[in-house]
């Protein structure tokens, strides 16, 4: 959702079986905050079948109204996109609701699933996030995807250092991305990193003979 740079969400779209493709935004991490919501409909209505599932009493009416209607709503989704935000809150409350176990069904079902900054790290098993107010490990991620994950690689100066911090404190392996950068996977096989962004890169980050080592992935660039 990048204004006036739409290709990772024309990527996104592109991934669909079914077009217009149904696609649902979930801004739990930024608090249902309805300025997100209508930054979602603006880059996205037209080109698909855009809705919204939102979980807090705020100033927008909740979608869908109750959370015993969630199953019902979620099995009618293609995509899942993912705001950014707390990622700590963003667990808490889709485990309260139980959409943590419907994005797992939905995603064994061939649903996509993809986001931005909260919305990479909550699909690992664990990763670096400011969700504690200031940046640190978490651990307890839905685990979809095995290993770690760390946003704003290049956004944010103290990213990669605490990123290698935790990977040389017994974090497992994991991924990297600049802003700009996303990480395709497949159910659990990493197939390609692409970027929206001349010279956004993504990478595989290891502790190896007792040394954070990265090694920069080939990142296509969608404007090519």
């Amino acid at each position: 959702m990048e204004p006036e740079n739409c290709l990772l969400d024309d990527f996104v779209l592109s991934l669909a079986k079914q077009q217009p493709a149904r696609i649902c935004f979930l801004p739990t991490a930024g608090g249902d905050s309805p300025a997100y919501v209508a930054r979602f409909y603006r880059a996205f209505s037209g080109r698909c079948i855009p809705t919204d599932l939102t979980l807090i009493d705020s100033a927008l009416p909740r979608r869908p109204a109750r959370t015993g209607d969630l199953s019902d709503f979620v099995q009618q989704q293609e995509i899942f996109y993912v705001g950014g935000g707390n990622t700590v809150h963003l667990l808490a409350l889709w485990r309260a609701h139980g959409l943590d176990r419907l994005l797992r069904e939905a995603w064994l079902r061939g649903a996509i699933l993809c986001g931005v900054s909260a919305g990479m790290n909550c699909w690992f098993r664990a990763s670096v996030t400011d969700g504690f107010g200031a940046l640190a490990s978490l651990s307890d991620g839905l685990g979809l995807l095995e290993g770690t994950a760390c946003p704003h690689y290049d956004g944010d100066v103290n990213r990669r250092p605490a990123f290698h911090r935790a990977i040389a404190d017994g974090f497992p392996t994991g991924y990297a991305a600049d802003d700009g950068a996303a990480l395709h996977f497949i159910g659990q096989e990493f197939v390609g990193a692409v970027s929206s962004r001349q010279g956004a890169r993504a990478y595989r980050v290891a502790l190896r003979h007792g040394q954070v080592l990265e090694d920069e992935l080939p990142t296509r660039f969608l404007g090519d």
